[in-house]
């Protein structure tokens, strides 16, 4: 037997009324997640509320407001995470001017209230029973909804947005982007230990997000129309009544005329995050020419992409990906290095050659993941706080 389900809303939002705002530039977007941390424990610490008051408090004698506010400091679903977003950027050089004084006000709040900054895509050894929600409806909803799984979303990831100009380009592009999907897994992987045990996942994050009901892999639509017919099923049946519950890897954002790629680990690093921002502007850029050019090659199947971002996220730089419907297979990083080489026209024409080659330090210093299983590994001790140390914001 059961339990009671969610009823069907007595006003079912129609379909028909979700329209894509479509974005007039190619622009770009950042969201980047951050947790809170005791500086003695490296446990995570639910304080968020009062970062936030200081770091979005108006400018006096003591708390003296930089001259920049583009960027946003926001709260998240849980009270240790607060969230750095960009303002709509040209490209990853704006992006990183905007997430670093973003970050300045935020290190300024945490150095005020005592608290460190946690660039990981999850903690090594908090327990999520611990954790407090933020108040709010939405939040509530989320949570009464998905219960234990729910509960567990003890995580911390970048969101990037890229602008699309056409509602009729948007699931060729996403389709598209599928395909990297793993290159993205694997750079960022940053969440190997997960309540005190090692997952052997380089991002148990990201198969820890998929089990919400509504998140993980979006389906691969066709069409515009074939979406807009799916929001109509899913809102007469009380899945959801907004697409913003639909916390798909990859999904289009309606309001902001976007197509935002959430399928990354955390980093502690703005040079990372904007790098990875640069590396997803390019490539939706160069898939966008390609469609406009009739070029576009055809989508993984729907059982490769699966494959693949399971193999990241156990696997990460290590992983040996499926390249094309004809299941040739090689290295994830191998693919990452040729893909740099062809994106260097894009990244041109957008201005981020310089932010763009950030992924080769990535690949070079290794991934977070990498970074923080060495960081055990030379501790000796198998003590995790030195996972924590080794994804403490510090830039």
């Amino acid at each position: 037997m059961t339990g009671p389900q969610q009823s069907t809303p007595d006003a079912v939002p129609s379909a028909a009324d979700v329209t894509f705002r479509p974005s007039p530039q190619r622009t770009l977007g950042v969201e980047w997640e951050l947790g809170l941390v005791d500086p003695q424990s490296l446990d995570l610490t639910s304080r968020a509320h009062e970062l936030l008051d200081l770091a979005n408090a108006p400018g006096d004698d003591t708390h003296a407001r930089p001259t920049r506010t583009r960027s946003t400091v926001t709260k998240e679903l849980l009270t240790n995470t607060v969230e750095i977003v960009t303002g709509i950027c040209a490209n990853a050089g704006e992006a990183a001017s905007d997430l670093r004084d973003g970050l300045a006000r935020v290190r300024r709040a945490a150095d005020e209230i005592g608290v460190d900054l946690y660039g990981g895509g999850s903690h090594p050894f908090a327990r999520w029973e611990d954790q407090e929600v933020t108040a709010g409806q939405r939040y509530a909803t989320l949570i009464d909804r998905t219960q234990w799984w729910g509960r567990q979303m003890v995580i911390f990831g970048v969101h990037v947005h890229v602008g699309i100009r056409s509602a009729a380009k948007v699931w060729p592009l996403v389709n598209g982007l599928l395909t990297y999907h793993p290159h993205l897994t694997a750079l960022s992987a940053s969440s190997p230990y997960w309540s005190g045990e090692d997952t052997g996942y380089a991002s148990n994050r990201t198969m820890l997000f998929q089990q919400l009901p509504t998140a993980g892999l979006p389906f691969q639509f066709e069409t515009w129309a074939q979406y807009r017919a799916y929001l109509a099923d899913v809102f007469t049946t009380g899945v959801i009544t907004d697409p913003t519950e639909l916390r798909w890897d990859i999904r289009p954002s309606m309001t902001l005329g976007t197509i935002e790629v959430r399928a990354c680990d955390g980093f502690a690093r703005v040079q990372d995050v904007v790098a990875v921002a640069a590396f997803i502007h390019c490539l939706t850029a160069n898939l966008e020419k390609q469609l406009d050019d009739g070029t576009l090659p055809p989508p993984l199947p729907p059982w490769h992409v699966q494959e693949n971002k399971w193999r990241a996220a156990r696997y990460g730089l290590d992983a040996i990906i499926i390249r094309d419907a004809q299941s040739s297979e090689g290295p994830v990083v191998d693919d990452i290095h040729a893909l740099l080489d062809r994106l260097e026209p894009t990244a041109r024409r957008l201005g981020c050659t310089a932010e763009l080659a950030g992924i080769e330090d990535i690949l070079r210093r290794g991934a977070g993941y990498q970074r923080m299983q060495a960081a055990v590994s030379a501790d000796g001790s198998g003590d995790l706080r030195a996972a924590v140390r080794a994804m403490l914001v510090t830039d």
